[in-house]
């Protein structure tokens, strides 16, 4: 008889041979920045989070340098939204500031950008808006100068989320022609139109003002169109790619990490973390173990990097293990 127990009696044998382990470097937290000053606003339905004034955001940030995790990915919440999202590329705009700060402040912090228009502009798509219909081609060149405006300002790492064909070819070409030739994109590849994203739109301020994200964004039973926006994204230039949502969708973070090999990020989303909060405070579940539990599996699935609201948990956890 095979006896498996034997390296499974001790936490000591357990830890010598555990296959898959999390580690705090691999690890970004999301922060939302919002205009104005004195904000430490909660945000209801992500216990927890918060969004952030850029004159209070050095609280959020002690706490990031002193966890050592990866980074931070940035979302900008602008006082004023227009119909084409200017406040998204206007060089003093809230996340340009908030990525200056950081890049002043706190060098040796990564700063992620996100790149898409739904949080600036006023019907909350993630594109320009033609008698009702999102338009790809059109939105391009807006993303490619908020990419630009972004990475003038400081950030590390562009990240554009809005899921139109074509845009990570439009920002390395806008990126490169600027003189950002070293500032890698990391693409939200295959981003799929998923209920996980509810709590998000709180704290965004970003919910579509009519219809839904369906029409640019993956239908959750695409697996093989996963792969293919997957290849696209590589082709056009993407130096390191997502899956977004995590937990629901562990398969084709597996099938996308055996197929490419560029490095792999996974997003575990607002409604992945809101989900563990509620019934943690319910007293339903272990909120650490779960927690810990979840990030292993995104690891295990083979997502180098993990983008998490828990991250700085985590880190606090992951050392007592």
């Amino acid at each position: 008889m095979k006896r498996f127990r034997r390296l499974r009696s001790t936490e000591s044998l357990r830890s010598l041979v555990r296959e898959t382990r999390v580690d705090k470097s691999s690890l970004i937290y999301p922060i939302f920045i919002a205009e104005g000053e004195n904000i430490k606003n909660p945000v209801e339905s992500m216990p927890g989070i918060y969004q952030w004034s850029p004159d209070r955001l050095s609280e959020e940030l002690d706490r990031v340098r002193e966890s050592g995790i990866g980074g931070v990915l940035l979302f900008g919440i602008p006082a004023h939204k227009d119909e084409v999202g200017s406040e998204a590329y206007n060089d003093e705009g809230i996340t340009q500031r908030a990525v200056r700060f950081i890049k002043e402040k706190y060098p040796e912090i990564l700063v992620i950008a996100d790149v898409c228009l739904c949080e600036y502009t006023s019907h909350g798509h993630c594109g320009l808006v033609h008698e009702g219909e999102i338009q790809n081609d059109e939105t391009l060149p807006l993303l490619a100068k908020m990419s630009v405006s972004l990475a003038s300002a400081g950030a590390d790492i562009i990240a554009p989320s809005d899921m139109m064909d074509g845009r990570v070819a439009a920002i390395r070409e806008a990126l490169d022609g600027a003189g950002h030739i070293n500032t890698p994109i990391m693409s939200y590849s295959a981003k799929f139109a998923s209920g996980y994203y509810s709590p998000f739109r709180d704290a965004a301020h970003s919910a579509p003002s009519f219809g839904d994200r369906r029409t640019y964004q993956m239908e959750p039973s695409n697996g093989n169109e996963a792969l293919r926006e997957v290849a696209d994204d590589i082709d056009e230039g993407a130096d390191i790619v997502m899956v977004k949502p995590a937990l629901a969708y562990l398969d084709i973070i597996s099938r996308t990490k055996q197929r490419f090999d560029l490095p792999l990020a996974a997003y575990n989303v607002s409604g992945e973390y809101s989900m563990v909060k509620a019934a943690a405070e319910k007293g339903w579940i272990d909120e650490r173990r779960i927690v810990l539990e979840n990030l292993t599996a995104i690891k295990r699935a083979g997502a180098d990097i993990i983008i998490t609201y828990h991250a700085l948990d985590a880190v606090c956890w992951l050392e007592e293990t």
